[in-house]
């Protein structure tokens, strides 16, 4: 397995400070900060908006993962690039329109991510692989943390990355040229990700594990992140 990407959610901070714990996170050696946007009616919370994500991405230089759990997907990408986004994660029980908002989002200059809610069946994953960057694998109900991790979902997590390993399904979409490394294609996992979950997941095949929680609540997030990463 290549390396471990920690990426703290922002949804667990102190959303009076969020540029300053976004800072925090970057000086604690994240690779990303996580920023959750919920509509209040694809999941049943209302979270951050993209002006938050603006204020983020003005007080940092570290990458930003936008996962939108909201209905109309597409109709948020533009603002969201506008704002700072590096990667947008919709989710595919959100639209039936996948591939023209991934397509979409790949047009704009940034990542694309797919994600997929607990009870959605990997039967699904495999005609996406080509057209997405990352496939984000909810490891609890969208909407809350604080929610335990759901163990059944470390089977998809390892459906997930066989099939990636048996395609050649590389990061970017790239087919390895002879003697050539590239990192593999990226698998997330988003819920419940702590120092007992986090090596079953990485076993499991993730190679990017989203912490809230775990890591906005404790004490010492360097020493956390370095936790996480195994």
């Amino acid at each position: 397995m290549s390396e471990i990407y920690i990426e703290p959610s922002i949804f667990a901070g102190d959303f009076g400070h969020l540029a300053d714990e976004a800072k925090r996170a970057e000086d604690a050696g994240a690779n990303a900060i996580h920023f959750d946007i919920m509509d209040g009616h694809f999941v049943p919370n209302l979270s951050l908006s993209p002006k938050a994500l603006a204020a983020i991405n003005k007080a940092t230089d570290i990458y930003l993962d936008v996962h939108i759990m909201v209905y109309k997907p597409f109709d948020y990408i533009e603002q969201l690039i506008e704002n700072g986004a590096d990667c947008i994660t919709f989710h595919i029980e959100a639209t039936e329109d996948v591939e023209d908002t991934l397509n979409y989002i790949r047009k704009c200059g940034v990542h694309a991510g797919l994600a997929f809610c607990p009870e959605t069946s990997e039967s699904l994953i495999p005609k996406y692989l080509d057209k997405c960057d990352k496939i984000l694998l909810m490891t609890v109900h969208p909407g809350f943390g604080g929610q335990a991790l759901i163990p059944e979902v470390l089977e998809k997590i390892e459906f997930t990355r066989g099939l990636c390993d048996r395609l050649d399904v590389r990061k970017g979409g790239k087919v390895p040229k002879e003697g050539e490394s590239l990192p593999p294609f990226d698998i997330q996992v988003d819920g419940g990700v702590d120092d007992k979950t986090a090596p079953l997941c990485i076993k499991a095949g993730a190679n990017h594990l989203v912490s809230g929680t775990y890591l906005f609540k404790g004490e010492g997030m360097k020493d956390r992140i370095e936790v996480l990463r195994g």
